[in-house]
């Protein structure tokens, strides 16, 4: 299967924003992680980022950044949000407000707790009334994500956005699923065109066929290994580094997507 890649939006310490993790993940900028400022989140009304979550505020941040770069109406584009743990934050806040004698709990916070509340907030700013799917895989979220954007490209022969994002998980639940800083990807995937960033051919193997891409810089190869969504870096480092890569993400105990990359420019 193969697609085109249109849009890019990357946020995480050290990666705010494509352009800068671009020149970091080429070796122009040393990597430099820092506590992250709240995303503007600038498409959400004013009123609904108020009530929004800060995974809500994340996921629409690197969306915004790849739409706006693929210059396509977000209105017209279905979505893929991909999480392995969606809300953690919110239900903390829920499990602990269930600890006090009170049990009171606003519906704001009740409705944010759903793993789709991300894809919702989206369509809420875009007033986008396409099909959207909301997925979790663990660690593989990513790469299920990604299949599900790629095969729906191919079957449906439009542009699709990929939203994958996974934020650090507070204490207690960090014992069980540590997960330490946070990070967030979006790809506008879509049929093959000139307006093109890269191409990028997806096909599945059997697992243990070729070694899972690792990154060579070690500070950023433990944020891969940090965080679900981050296992999108050797993909993302591809393509800021521009020719031609192959790059393989593991998915499930027994698949791996082996993705061919080819840049057309920057």
């Amino acid at each position: 299967m193969k697609v085109a890649i249109q849009g890019i939006g990357l946020l995480a310490p050290g990666l705010a924003g494509w352009e800068t993790g671009r020149a970091v993940l080429v070796g122009q900028g040393s990597f430099q992680p820092s506590e992250m400022p709240d995303p503007e989140a600038a498409l959400l009304p004013p009123n609904e980022r108020r009530r929004s979550s800060d995974c809500v505020r994340w996921a629409v941040q690197v969306a915004q950044e790849a739409i706006v770069q693929s210059g396509l109406d977000p209105r017209e584009v279905p979505t893929v949000f991909a999480s392995s743990g969606g809300e953690m934050g919110v239900l903390d806040t829920l499990c602990r407000t269930l600890a006090t004698p009170e049990r009171v709990i606003s519906p704001t916070l009740f409705h944010q707790s759903v793993h789709n509340t991300p894809s919702g907030y989206w369509g809420i700013a875009t007033t986008c009334q396409q099909s959207s799917t909301a997925l979790s895989c663990y660690d593989d979220s990513f790469a299920a994500g990604l299949l599900e954007a790629v095969t729906f490209v191919q079957v449906e022969q439009r542009p699709v956005l990929l939203v994958a994002y996974d934020l650090a998980v507070p204490a207690p639940l960090n014992e069980a699923r540590p997960i330490s800083a946070g990070f967030a990807v979006a790809l506008v995937l879509a049929p093959l065109s000139d307006a093109a960033l890269a191409t990028m051919q997806l096909h599945l193997t059997e697992a243990d066929q070729e070694p899972a891409s690792q990154l060579q810089d070690p500070a950023l190869e433990q944020v891969r290994l940090g965080n679900p969504a981050a296992r999108s870096l050797p993909l993302l480092k591809a393509l800021a580094t521009g020719g031609s890569e192959r790059v393989v993400v593991n998915l499930l105990e027994t698949q791996q997507l082996v993705l061919d990359i080819d840049s057309c420019r920057h």
